[in-house]
């Protein structure tokens, strides 16, 4: 994304959009990304039910940081591997708004049966269940896949399993050979999956909407290459994958729609260009020509084309944005010198331009200015304001902490961020800069960051990321990425700053074992408030998603989960072509 800086045509797009704050759900990892108002038709869906058939097109400038499913935790990567590839126990209701943020039977036969007061969960797979190759899908696909995200081969994944399973704490996964026992996972026979808890989990029906709880057959293990074909489980299998340039899927054929009340699988081929660029994508998808017209945009709208967007009534109804229930956020290395200094980190909560940050990326029509860790989706839909620090910061209590905390002429750092994030980098460099910090800004692929933030020994002391609740809860939220029990030397995912505080892992603990919601909820309120405090990291903006598709484009909407980005569940074509 990026941004504008003139307050008169900020204004201007954010009273011309008509973007909805409402309720959310997910992402992990390096996220970027609800419910609400979509700007679309008044069903909040664009172009009406689609027809069978047709090549739908997805227009990128990047490639899928991962497809294999125990380690996809990228919000659009999520939403587009369950949607096509694989299925999952259960899955999200596809659905605008708060419909969207149900969920229903997907390999299961029902949401689950618990027991054992919620430390013992039950499900039963569905007859009929095939992989792309023809084989039957059994309940040990299931617990394998699980098994796999315990690998320190795959790292990057979900942490929910590791968090949650009854299981020895040196595990490492079955790519060496070793499978759980039956005290963690069961499997009593082909459809029936028992996972065991280490203590009771309310909402597991939802976890295991993640790809973490898809089908991965033992025989087709390709470790680390997984991710080039994963074995379909869902109504697309690939054809072809050339990495960072193009895929085709094309119809699973023994994907069978009784199964599946979710997924309606419209177009014949799916074919997805990666090599393009944002601006480039946005002026293909504007001039709405020949095969663009059945396009649509998997990167979002480049605030360099908002404006011819908002002002051709034709091009603004092919629209998307939805505020994507996310929380961007300055992280800082808190195992790094002087991050590792509670007071350096609170300065710069004060030094931070969150207003010029915003404005990098695009303005009110992109972001909302974040003064709390949890997104509004998650606080009853009203943003708490913590510090009550004006949008453009406080540099003279930020150079007054600096002082007390023994940096009176400031210090250097380096901050890493992807190439399509230097504007926003630079933002951060010239607040810094008014506080005595210099930063060195180092710009990589996107897909290399979190190889470079998850590595202790490359991580430096500043990065720029982002974390979406998995689904509506705040359990998916502050304990994946403040739970310093979390933290690898590799592969570390989540907790980016490498906070590990005492305090917050006892309270963590104290909520997660809270029976009774409400409680729960204010809960996680309070303990943000506190995490605040200590400042791990800057929470920067919470971000919206616009996305444009063709005119030939049916069924696409924002759905509430996958951070506003478009449902793949239901999309096709008005005209098959």
């Amino acid at each position: 994304m990026t941004r504008r800086t003139h307050t008169a045509l900020a204004a201007a797009i954010a009273a011309a959009l008509t973007l909805g704050l409402g309720a959310c759900s997910s992402t992990g990892g390096s996220k970027d990304d609800n419910q609400g108002g979509v700007t679309t038709e008044g069903n909040g869906i664009i172009g009406g039910t689609p027809v069978k058939g047709g090549t739908l097109n997805l227009l990128s400038n990047v490639d899928f940081d991962q497809l294999d499913p125990t380690r996809n935790w990228t919000m659009p990567v999520m939403d587009f591997g369950v949607r096509t590839l694989y299925r999952t126990l259960t899955t999200f209701k596809a659905a605008p708004g708060a419909e969207g943020l149900k969920i229903e039977p997907d390999l299961a036969t029902d949401l689950g049966q618990s027991s054992d007061g919620g430390k013992t969960w039950t499900f039963k797979l569905k007859d009929g269940l095939k992989y792309e190759d023809g084989t039957p899908i059994v309940a040990d696909d299931i617990k394998y896949n699980v098994e796999r995200s315990y690998s320190p081969e795959l790292p990057g994944g979900p942490d929910y399993a590791r968090s949650y399973l009854v299981a020895p704490a040196d595990y490492k996964g079955p790519l060496a050979g070793q499978r759980l026992g039956k005290e963690s996972i069961e499997v009593p026979d082909e459809k029936t999956i028992v996972f065991h808890l280490q203590r009771p989990v309310a909402e597991f029906g939802y976890t295991v909407t993640l790809p973490t709880f898809a089908p991965v057959p033992k025989a087709k293990e390709a470790g680390a290459n997984y991710s080039n074909h994963p074995v379909s489980s869902g109504p697309y299998k690939i054809e072809s994958y050339d990495r960072g340039k193009r895929m085709v899927l094309v119809r699973n054929t023994y994907w069978d729609q009784k199964t599946d009340p979710v997924r309606k699988a419209y177009p014949d081929k799916i074919v997805v260009d990666q090599t393009l660029k944002g601006t480039g994508v946005a002026e293909r998808l504007i001039a709405d020509q020949g095969d663009d017209q059945s396009a649509i945009s998997y990167v979002d709208l480049v605030p360099s084309k908002i404006s011819e967007v908002l002002t051709n009534p034709e091009v603004k109804k092919r629209l998307i944005s939805e505020n994507a229930g996310c929380t961007t956020k300055l992280d800082m290395n808190n195992t790094k010198a002087p991050f590792d200094n509670a007071k350096v980190r609170l300065a710069m909560q004060y030094a931070v331009d969150k207003e010029a940050f915003a404005a990098a990326l695009g303005g009110p029509a992109f972001t909302d200015v974040a003064t709390t860790y949890l997104p509004p989706v998650l606080t009853q839909g009203a943003p708490i304001d913590h510090f009550l620090i004006k949008p453009g910061g406080d540099t003279a209590k930020a150079k007054a902490l600096l002082a007390e905390a023994g940096f009176a002429n400031g210090f250097a750092t380096e901050l890493v961020t992807s190439t399509g994030g230097k504007q926003q980098a630079e933002s951060i460099q010239a607040a810094l800069k008014k506080v005595g910090v210099e930063i060195t800004i180092t710009t990589v692929d996107p897909t290399a960051v979190n190889s470079i933030t998850g590595d202790k020994a490359k991580q430096p002391g500043l990065s720029i990321g982002g974390w979406c609740p998995d689904y509506p809860s705040a359990a998916t939220f502050l304990p994946m990425i403040f739970d310093g029990r979390t933290i690898k030397d590799k592969g570390n995912q989540g907790n980016i700053t490498r906070f590990n505080d005492p305090e917050t892992i006892a309270e963590l603990d104290r909520i997660a074992a809270m029976s009774d919601v409400q409680q729960a909820n204010k809960a996680w309120l309070e303990l943000d408030g506190k995490i605040m405090d200590k400042s791990p990291a800057v929470p920067l903006v919470w971000a919206k998603k616009p996305l444009l598709v063709g005119s030939n484009i049916a069924g696409a909407f924002a759905h509430p989960v996958w951070a506003g980005q478009i449902d793949y569940a239901v999309i096709g074509l008005k005209t098959a072509k």
